[in-house]
C-alpha cells in the first residue's frame, strides 16, 4: 500500500514581489501560469515588502519570487521561501548590445559578481565597458553617480539601477528578460510542490510525536532542542515553545547522558525526573555518515513494567497455567470449609504462603487455588518440586545461567524458573528437600526480590509471589539442622493445613460421587454412581487412606475399569454392578486388596460377613454418636437397610449383655 503524501491539488500560491520594470515582466507571463498557479503582484520593496508578506495569512503565499538586491533581502527577512530572478549571460549581451547601439561607454551594474560569460564577450566584440556591484540601495545610487562622473551615458542594470539612472538623465537598459522571469516561476513551483511534500511529511510526523505516550526530543549539534513533542513537555514541566533553542543540560539539569556508540550507534539508561524513575534512550542522528544531532526518549518504568507482564501474560507456555480454583476443593466439612475460607483471604495478599500437610491431601491444588484467586492470575504459575532435581541442576533450573556458565550451558543462557514467574506465582513444592547451600540463595530471592543467574554479576528484579508446600514436620527439620531458622521465618508467614481425608470422613460420599462421574467420563462408560456409592462406602469409611484423596481417587479408577472391563453390553454392567454391589468384600479383595488388609483397617478381615462383624459394630457406633442417633444417616453413610441396621444393633446388644 502506498502511503507516500499525496500530491498538492490546490494551485501553487506565488508572491511575485517587484517594482517598476520587472513588474511588467511579471504581468506578461501571467497567462502562461494561470492553469497551475495563482500570482500575485506586489509592486513593493524591502521593509515594504517583508511587512506584507508577514501580514498575510497562514498559508496564503507558498513561494515569493523576487530580484536583485530586493530579493536578497527578503530571503534573510521571511519565513516562506524566496526565489530569486537570476541574470543569465544571454540577459547580459542582450542589454549591452542594446546599450552599444546608443552610446560607445557603457557601464553595468549588477547585484553581486556579473556572469563569467562576461569578460570573454566584451573582449571578443571590442566593447569598452565599466562594471560595478552593488548590495544595497545607497550602495547603488553611488555606483550610478561614480559611473555618470566617469562619462558613461548608457548605464543597464536591474530596474533599481535603470530608475537610477534615468533620475541622473542617462539611458537605462533593462537587464532581466522574459526567459528570466519564466526559469524563476518554473523553480518556484517546483519549490512549493517540494515544500508542499515536506510539509505533509513534518505533520504526520508531528501528529506521530503528539500522540506519543513517551517523551521524544531532538537537540542540533550544539547540544540546543529543536523539536520536543507534549509528552516530553510534560515530563520535564515546560511548554515546546519555550523549551526550543534552549540547552539541554538547562532543561534537564543533572542528566548525566552517556554518549550513543557502537554498531547499534545508541544507549539506555535509567534517570530520575522528579519524583519519577525513567528509561531514557539516546540515539545518534547522522546525516552522510556525521552525527548532525541526537534524539533523545523518556519512558517511565512503571510504564515498561506494565508492558513486561502484559507480554509474559500474553505469552505464557501451557504448563505455566494454574488449572484449579479454591471451587475444586471438594469437601463440606467444617476443616475444609475453614480452609478455602483461609485461602481466600491469603490470596488478596502477596505474602508467602506455608502450605503443610500429609501425601495426596491436595496441597498444590490449594496453591493454584491461590494463585488463581489472587490479582496474579493472568501471569505465570510455576511449580517446582524441589525433590525431584539434584542439587546442581537444580540450582540451574531455579535461578537460571549465563552463557558460558559451566560446561554444556544453552549458547546465549537461560532464565531459570524464578524469572519465568515473573509478575506470577512461584510455588516450591517439597520446601523441605530443598539442599542447604540453595536454601541459602533462595533466601536472598526472599529478602531482595531479584535474582543472580550462574556465571552473572547483576542481579534480575523479580516481582514474584512465593507458595512453598511440605509433607514434613519443618520444626523438626529445623532441630536436625537441615532447614535455616531464616528461611523458616522467611517461609512460614501465612501457614495453611491441609487435613488428611481421615479427618473428614463425612466428605468420602460426596468425594465418592464426584470421582466416580469423572472416572465414568474418562472410561465412557454409564455407571450408577449412587448404587456404587452406597456399596463403596462401608469399606471406605473404615479404611485410614494413607494416601489421601489422591489414594481415594485411584482407587475410585481402578473400580470403573473393573466394572467397564468385559464385554455383555449396557445389561452386563448392570449385573455386574448388582453384584458388586451384592457382594462388596469380593471385589474389594479384586481391585482393592489394601482396604482389606488387617493393617490398613486395625485388623478388618477379608470377610465382613464373619471375622469383620465386630469391627462393624464398633463402626455403627461411632458412626450412631456422631449423626446423634439419627439411623437413616447411618445407614445412607454406610449403604445398608433400615432393617440390618436394627439386626446389626440387636447383635450389638445381645452380644454386650452376654459379655462377662
Amino acid at each position: 500500500m502506498d502511503i507516500s503524501p499525496a500530491e498538492p491539488s490546490a494551485r501553487t500560491r506565488i508572491w511575485a514581489v517587484g517594482i517598476s520594470r520587472l513588474s511588467g515582466l511579471y504581468q506578461d507571463i501571467l497567462a502562461d501560469y494561470e492553469d497551475r498557479a495563482e500570482v500575485r503582484l506586489v509592486a513593493r520593496g524591502f521593509d515594504d515588502a517583508v511587512e506584507a508578506i508577514g501580514q498575510a495569512a497562514p498559508g496564503a503565499v507558498d513561494v515569493v519570487v523576487a530580484a536583485g538586491s530586493n530579493g536578497a533581502y527578503l530571503r534573510s527577512r521571511v519565513q516562506v521561501p524566496v526565489v530569486l530572478v537570476n541574470v543569465t549571460g544571454f540577459d547580459v549581451m542582450d542589454a549591452l548590445t542594446r546599450a552599444r547601439r546608443s552610446a560607445q561607454s557603457i557601464g553595468l551594474i549588477t547585484y553581486g559578481e556579473p556572469p563569467m560569460e562576461l569578460s570573454r564577450f566584451t573582449s571578443a566584440f571590442g566593447i569598452t565597458l565599466e562594471h560595478r556591484s552593488y548590495r544595497s540601495a545607497q550602495d547603488a545610487e553611488n555606483q550610478v553617480l561614480d559611473l555618470k562622473e566617469h562619462g558613461v551615458h548608457v548605464i543597464a542594470g536591474p530596474g533599481l539601477v535603470t530608475d537610477l539612472a534615468e533620475r541622473e538623465g542617462l539611458r537605462g537598459v533593462f537587464l532581466y528578460s522574459h526567459a528570466s522571469v519564466r526559469a524563476a516561476f518554473d523553480t518556484a513551483l517546483e519549490v512549493a510542490h517540494g515544500g508542499r511534500l515536506e510539509a505533509a511529511k513534518r505533520s504526520r510526523l508531528d501528529i506521530i510525536l503528539s500522540h506519543l505516550r513517551d517523551g521524544v526530543l531532538t537537540i542540533d549539534a550544539r547540544g540546543r532542542i529543536d523539536a520536543i513533542n507534549p509528552r516530553m513537555s510534560e515530563i520535564c514541566g515546560i511548554s515546546a515553545r519555550a523549551a526550543i533553542g534552549r540547552p539541554l543540560n538547562e532543561l534537564l539539569p543533572g542528566l548525566e547522558m552517556p554518549l550513543p556508540g557502537g554498531a547499534e550507534d545508541n544507549a539506555e539508561w535509567i534517570h530520575t525526573i522528579g519524583a519519577k524513575r525513567y528509561v531514557m534512550h539516546v540515539i545518534a542522528l547522522r546525516t552522510q555518515g556525521a552525527q548532525t544531532g541526537l534524539m533523545l526518549t523518556a519512558q517511565e518504568s512503571q510504564a515498561v513494567q506494565r508492558i513486561d507482564r502484559s507480554l509474559r501474560s500474553r505469552h505464557r507456555p501451557a504448563q505455566l497455567i494454574a488449572r484449579y480454583r479454591l471451587n475444586d476443593l471438594l469437601g463440606e466439612a467444617e476443616t475444609m470449609c475453614h480452609l478455602r475460607d483461609l485461602a481466600k483471604r491469603y490470596a488478596r495478599s502477596d505474602a508467602t504462603v506455608l502450605i503443610s500437610g500429609e501425601s495426596g491431601t491436595g496441597k498444590e491444588l490449594v496453591a493454584q487455588g491461590i494463585h488463581n484467586a489472587s490479582h496474579r492470575h493472568a501471569f505465570p504459575f510455576v511449580a517446582v518440586n524441589c525433590g525431584a532435581f539434584p542439587e546442581t541442576l537444580l540450582e540451574s533450573e531455579l535461578f537460571g545461567y549465563e552463557d558460558g556458565a559451566f560446561t554444556g550451558a544453552r549458547r546465549g543462557g537461560k532464565p531459570g524458573l524464578i524469572e519465568t514467574a515473573h509478575g506470577g506465582t512461584l510455588f516450591l513444592d517439597e520446601i523441605g528437600e530443598m539442599p542447604l547451600p540453595l536454601q541459602t540463595r533462595l533466601l536472598r530471592v526472599l529478602q531482595e526480590r531479584e535474582v543472580v543467574r550462574l556465571g552473572a554479576n547483576e542481579p534480575t528484579p523479580v516481582d514474584i509471589r512465593v507458595v512453598a508446600a511440605t509433607h514434613r514436620m519443618l520444626e523438626q527439620l529445623l532441630e536436625q539442622g537441615r532447614l535455616r531458622d531464616d528461611l523458616y521465618y522467611r517461609l512460614n508467614i501465612l501457614r495453611l493445613r491441609v487435613p488428611p481425608l481421615r479427618e473428614r470422613r463425612d466428605d468420602l460420599p460426596g468425594l465418592l460421587r464426584a470421582f466416580l462421574a469423572r472416572a465414568a467420563r474418562r472410561a465412557d462408560v454409564a455407571l450408577p454412581t449412587d448404587a456404587l456409592v452406597q456399596a463403596l462406602l462401608p469399606a471406605c469409611v473404615v479404611y485410614a487412606w494413607p494416601g489421601n484423596v489422591r489414594e481415594l481417587e485411584n482407587v475410585v479408577e481402578r473400580v470403573a475399569i473393573f466394572l467397564s472391563a468385559g464385554d455383555g453390553g449396557e445389561a452386563g454392567l448392570v449385573q455386574r454392578c448388582k453384584a458388586v454391589i451384592a457382594q462388596p468384600a469380593r471385589m474389594w479383595a479384586e481391585i482393592a486388596p489394601e482396604l482389606l488388609s488387617a493393617t490398613a483397617v486395625g485388623g478388618l478381615a477379608p470377610s465382613l460377613k464373619e471375622s469383620g462383624r465386630d469391627r462393624e459394630r464398633v463402626l455403627i457406633r461411632q458412626l450412631l454418636v456422631e449423626c446423634g442417633g439419627d439411623q437413616r444417616e447411618v445407614c445412607r453413610r454406610l449403604g445398608i437397610s433400615r432393617s440390618t441396621l436394627w439386626r446389626r444393633m440387636r447383635e450389638d446388644t445381645e452380644a454386650a449383655s452376654n459379655s462377662p
